[in-house]
This record gives C-alpha cells, sequence and structure tokens, in this order.
C-alpha cells in the first residue's frame, strides 16, 4: 500500500530538524501550570483504571513518555521518526521506544490502559482523523482512557516554514475546530469525558484544546 503523503512529509522533516527539537522543545516540568495538571490528572486516572500499559503516541525524543513513567504509569514511546526514536531510546534506555505509525498501530486489539496524543496529530488532515481515532479505540481496552492534546482553530491549513533550526520542513499543519474533534472521537466510539481550551499565552497565535476520553466498558 502506497503510503500517504503527509507521512512521508511529516517523518522527513522530524529527522532532519530531532536534534534541534530536542534542544529547544519545553520539558514536562517548564509547561504552563494547566497543561502540567492535565498530564498529572491523566496518570492519576489511568493509575485508577484499568491498569496495564499506556502508549505515548507521537512522542517525539521521549521526554513525555518518560514523564509518564515518573507518574507510575507503565509508558512507551511510538514516533514516526526514526530519528526521534533514536534521539528518544538514547536519553530513556530504561524505555520502549518503537518506530510507527498512528493509523496503522503495531499494537494489539484493546491491549491498552491509556494513550496519549501530546501534540502529536496536528499534522493529520480531517479525513484521516477517523482512520486515527479508530486505531486508539481499537487498541485501548475497555475502560481504557485517551488523552489528545494540540493546536486548535477554526479549521486552518498552516503552510510549512521553517522549523526548528531553521531547517526547511514540508509537513502542514491542521488547526481542527475542538468540536470536529468531539464529533469524530464520538464517531470512533470514545466517550469524551471532559475538554478544556485554553487561549493563546503570549507569543503564540493558537488556543489548545485537550480532550479526555474513554473507551466504554
Amino acid at each position: 500500500m502506497t503510503e500517504p503523503s503527509y507521512l512521508t512529509a511529516v517523518r522527513e522533516s522530524y529527522d532532519t530538524v530531532a536534534a534541534d527539537y530536542l534542544k529547544q522543545v519545553k520539558r514536562p516540568a517548564e509547561l504552563d501550570p494547566l497543561s502540567r495538571a492535565l498530564l498529572t490528572a491523566f496518570a492519576e486516572a489511568v493509575r485508577e483504571g484499568v491498569g496495564g500499559p499506556v502508549a505515548d503516541l507521537g512522542c517525539g525524543p521521549g521526554l513525555v513518555t518518560a514523564h509518564l513513567a515518573g507518574l507510575g504509569l507503565s509508558a512507551f514511546g511510538v514516533d514516526l521518526s526514526p530519528r526521534m526514536v533514536e534521539l528518544a531510546r538514547r536519553a530513556h534506555p530504561e524505555l520502549t521506544f518503537t518506530v510507527g505509525s498512528m493509523t496503522a498501530l503495531d499494537i494489539e486489539d484493546g491491549s491498552l490502559a491509556g494513550i496519549l496524543a501530546y501534540y502529536s496529530t496536528h499534522h493529520t488532515p480531517p479525513e484521516q482523523l477517523p482512520l486515527v481515532y479508530g486505531e486508539f479505540h481499537r487498541t485501548l481496552r475497555p475502560g481504557g482512557l485517551l488523552m489528545v492534546a494540540g493546536y486548535v482553530g477554526t479549521g486552518e491549513r498552516v503552510r510549512p516554514k521553517p522549523a526548528y533550526g531553521g531547517h526547511p520542513v514540508s509537513y502542514e499543519s491542521h488547526r481542527h475546530p475542538p468540536e470536529l474533534l468531539v464529533e469524530l472521537l464520538e464517531r470512533a466510539g470514545l466517550v469524551v469525558t471532559a475538554r478544556t481550551v485554553q487561549e493563546p499565552e503570549e507569543g503564540r497565535k493558537a488556543r489548545i484544546a485537550t480532550l479526555l476520553c474513554r473507551r466504554p466498558l
């Protein structure tokens, strides 16, 4: 099967910027208080829930994966970029990181207690989101939890511009409306239990939405 062009663009772009991304991206401890609290709430809910492994999908260099592990979760990471996975393995050899795509996860049905998609779905075109959310539903066990967080908007399509370290990139970003994300998650069979929308901080143009979901028992 031919890979969608957007996946090729994302992989190649993040392979290119990986080293500079790791230098510049905020560590979990540097996030704003609400973002830190939401990650903590997700971890607590998973620990008190069905129990089991948690996948950090689109994990990049593994900073948030390690944070989840520090919060008591059995966390592992998956990323489309081999270079990002290489950096994650080097920095966190005690954790498992694999190369993979959210469109076709190499994870058994109903095997996950939790999924975190943290700023990792905004490169996904709207027509591909049902496939991704379907994979989330498939791999979560009944009662399993999902947290999706990222930039949102009114459907804007953000064209590529030089990224971390000034490297040229070819991926696009999509700022989907939060209401669309909720609708598609529910169509995929997930129940949205909470949602937050943060207004842009100083120097940032886009809002941030965090959606907490559960696969029904």
